[in-house]
């Protein structure tokens, strides 16, 4: 029995030290995992902060990327809309310019009116008490005649009347022809004299080159490889030079359109450099584009350098020089524009030397009387207006810019070189061969010629002859008399030059012949 309860209370202390083990081993193994669980915990907050902070770090550089791309973005615009500005900004001081010198045109007008109203209003009378003067005379002279001759006053009125106005028309013809007749005698003969000496010394050539617009092949297989496929390399061409290539059936042969001709220019170099190296596809397209534009570009301002070099021009404006360049692809009626400016500084500056004036000034007018040419595809308005605003934009003097105004008679020339170059100018374009004209306008201003004289009283026939420059008509003898014909002459000159646009001049003849036939049977 001792046995069994000493077993049993080893039992229950072997069990209580068993619970109390297990009991100990249980709260230690819940502590471990405590702790490792906080470990895990730890890490996992560890690595959560550690990913936070990249994507901050990502989001921040994000940010930063975004904003330096606006910003970008911000000054891109911002400085389109500087020069959009700037450009609004410099067409408003060319409109206010010109406002002020119409101000001060209309300004000089007002003041001449003024000074006209009031030497009329002295004129008028003056006028007045010399009519009062003359209707006494007139009362106290027709009652005397009245008495005389025992007609009314109304009928010696007419009759007399009719009697001067025939007598005035003669006379005024007859004085008329004279002081023409002395005027042309001592004007034409000095007015030759130095136009005939400034176009001897002129040496320039008779016959000047056009704009070339046709590209040789060496084959007709070279147009297939310009169209390239499906037309990709004519396409890339076009793109790229603005011009229009014009394959069609003339052999071994491609024409270039375009209103630009110096990007016409530009395309006929780079295409035959392109047909020389047999490569063509549209990158080389492009690539020697761009090298035959740069080298167009630096042989336009050496072209404008030696001209202004040739003769003689000292201190122009490099864009100025540029521009004359440009001249030497423009034509105007077939005769090249650079050409003709030469010619004109030439003619006019040895004519301003036959006259004793600035040579180098006027020659320097008459180079750049044309300049608006340069660029009058991509401006509006006249040359002569567009020429004006380019000379005053880059410091030519006021005499330059009135010549260039006033060669085509659009402004009042106010100086004698503005005079020479517009004579100049005339002198180039109507010497034979230097300008090409269409047979549609030339048979136009033929029949304009000839309707114009038959318009007037007492002409029989008109024939317009010397290729438009000279129409002599032929009267009726019975209706014009000698002294009526060279007056018909002059009223037929007037509105020839108010009527007809034409270079150089043209010679009005009358011609009135009188013959009597009769027959002795």
């Amino acid at each position: 029995m001792d046995i069994s309860l000493t077993s049993v209370l080893l039992g229950s202390a072997i069990a209580v030290v068993f619970f109390f083990l297990g009991f100990y081993v249980n709260r230690k193994i819940g502590e471990l995992k405590v702790y490792n669980a906080k470990r895990i915990a730890e890490s996992i907050i560890d690595e959560a902060k550690k990913e936070a902070e990249n994507t901050m770090r990502e989001a921040a550089l994000e940010t930063r990327d975004k904003m330096y791309k606006a910003k970008l973005e911000f000054e891109k615009q911002t400085e389109k809309k500087k020069k959009e500005l700037q450009a609004v900004e410099r067409k408003l001081a060319d409109r206010e310019a010109n406002l002020e010198r119409k101000s001060d045109l209309l300004t000089r007008r007002e003041r001449d009116l003024q000074r006209r109203e009031r030497d009329l209003g002295l004129k008028e009378r003056t006028v007045k008490a010399k009519d009062d003067r003359y209707k006494q005379l007139l009362e106290e002279e027709n009652a005397k005649l009245e008495r005389i001759a025992g007609m009314t006053s109304e009928q010696a009125k007419q009759r007399l009347m009719a009697n001067l106005e025939a007598q005035a028309r003669y006379e005024a013809a007859q004085m008329i022809k004279e002081i023409k007749d002395r005027a042309k005698e001592s004007a034409e003969k000095e007015a030759k004299e130095v136009i005939t000496s400034a176009i001897q010394r002129c040496a320039t050539d008779h016959v000047v080159e056009s704009t070339v617009s046709v590209v040789s092949l060496p084959n007709e297989e070279m147009k297939g490889r310009i169209i390239g496929r499906e037309g990709r390399n004519i396409r890339a061409f076009e793109i790229a030079t603005g011009i229009e290539v014009i394959i069609d059936d003339t052999p071994e042969a491609v024409s270039l359109s375009g209103f630009d001709p110096v990007r016409r220019e530009i395309a006929r170099l780079a295409l035959e450099t392109l047909v020389a190296d047999g490569r063509i596809h549209p990158a080389r397209i492009e690539e020697i584009v761009g090298k035959t534009e740069k080298q167009v570009e630096d042989l336009i301002a050496r072209i404008g350098e030696e001209t202004l070099l040739e003769l003689g021009i000292p201190d122009v404006h490099p864009e100025v020089a540029k521009l004359l360049g440009r001249l030497k692809y423009r034509t105007s009626y077939g005769q090249n524009v650079l050409q003709h400016s030469k010619e004109v500084a030439h003619i006019a500056g040895l004519m301003a030397s036959e006259l004793d004036f600035d040579c180098a000034q006027t020659r320097r007018a008459g180079l750049l009387h044309d300049l608006g040419k340069a660029v009058d595809q991509s401006h509006e308005g006249t040359h002569a207006k567009i020429g004006a605003e380019l000379a005053k934009k880059y410091g030519e003097s006021e005499v330059v810019i009135n010549s260039i105004l006033a060669h085509h008679e659009d402004v009042e020339a106010k100086s004698p070189i503005s005079v020479l170059v517009a004579a100049a100018d005339a002198i180039s374009g109507a010497r034979p061969g230097a300008r090409r004209e269409t047979l549609e306008a030339y048979i136009k201003r033929l029949d304009k010629l000839e309707e114009i004289a038959n318009s007037f009283r007492g002409v029989d026939t008109a024939y317009a002859i010397q290729a438009g420059r000279e129409i002599r008509i032929i009267v009726q003898p019975e209706d014009i008399s000698d002294v009526q014909a060279a007056e018909l002459a002059s009223m037929i000159a007037k509105r020839i030059e108010a009527e007809l646009k034409y270079p150089g001049q043209i010679k009005v003849t009358v011609i009135r012949e009188m013959r009597a036939v009769e027959y002795a049977k």
